[in-house]
């Protein structure tokens, strides 16, 4: 049996029938075609849509921050304009009027010569796909954050000196550690409870961050211990950010409830060499901490 030409409407057929959304617009943005699948997926029939503009702002497309792309970098038009296909991922506004996510693929639609006479969207529903990545980077925001203070926790720190490590020996970009202990933190919790000891934690946590510069790191290294990777290339600026760092706590307070706490902190620190391993680097920022505790605490100390 011959071949025979698929007619204009068995095309019109299976795409009509398609799951993923699908419309046409002329180059002036007029849509003239709305296939089931949008309907579906959208929840505006074709009547309602077809000879409509899409920049009359009925889907109100966004992009992830919440801007409005149906007035500025609308992908459907971007590819009418340059030909190029685009892939991303946006938000709609559902007829009900709920935001939700879809995959959408834009294309300029050619007539016999080549020049551009529209343009075709096709898009599906990535609510799965969106809330697996987002499970996903939760995952691993967990994985490496501190659940209380919301910094860095030590597995993610430990990565962060070996990679500080690797740039010194390689562009020689000198830094230092620090190690931040609260003095007699036992005694608070001791005394006022866990609930409180969580809340010192978090306010130092805050007031160690506000301390340091843009390009410093600061760690929960654990128990009462914080870690700060500080971008110094020698012992004064090292100890310029220790001094920094206590000072700022000793002037800070802790609230919880009606109970207003003062706490002090000690530091110790060292530049780091580089024949230095992680290992090595902590355990002579850790003598230098134990060295400052012995003086009396609130103190801090740096070694070579």
């Amino acid at each position: 049996m011959p071949d025979r030409p698929i007619s204009d409407e068995l095309h019109k057929s299976i795409v009509d029938n398609l799951a993923d959304g699908v419309y046409y617009v002329e180059p002036d943005r007029s849509i003239r075609y709305w296939n089931h699948g949008a309907e579906n997926l959208a929840g505006y029939q074709a009547s309602e849509l077809v000879g409509r503009r899409c920049y009359d702002n009925i889907l109100a497309h966004v992009h992830a921050q919440g801007n409005s792309l149906c007035h500025s970098t609308c992908p459907l038009a971007a590819s009418m304009l340059d030909g190029e296909s685009r892939d991303v991922t946006i938000w709609l506004r559902h007829r009900e009027g709920y935001r939700k996510p879809v995959r959408v693929r834009t294309a300029a639609v050619r007539d016999a010569t080549g020049t551009i006479v529209g343009g075709v969207e096709t898009f599906s529903d990535a609510s799965a796909v969106v809330r697996a990545a987002e499970d996903a980077d939760r995952v691993r925001h967990e994985a490496l954050t501190d659940e209380l203070t919301g910094l860095p926790n030590r597995r993610m720190f430990d990565a962060a000196v070996r990679t500080r490590l690797e740039n010194m020996v390689r562009y020689a970009w000198q830094f230092g550690l620090l190690v931040v202990d609260i003095d007699n933190f036992k005694a608070v919790n001791d005394k006022s409870g866990h609930a409180v000891g969580d809340a010192v934690l978090a306010g130092v946590a805050k007031t160690i961050q506000g301390a340091v510069r843009a390009g410093d790191m600061v760690a929960r290294w654990g128990g009462e211990e914080f870690a700060i990777l500080v971008e110094a290339s020698e012992a004064g600026g090292l100890a310029e950010t220790a001094e920094r760092v206590r000072a700022f706590v000793a002037q800070s307070e802790v609230r919880h409830e009606a109970l207003v706490l003062r706490v002090q902190v000690s530091a110790g620190g060292s530049l780091a060499s580089r024949d230095d391993t992680p290992e090595s680097l902590f355990e002579r920022a850790d003598g230098a901490l134990y060295s400052a505790k012995r003086s009396g605490r609130d103190q801090i100390a740096i070694v070579e």
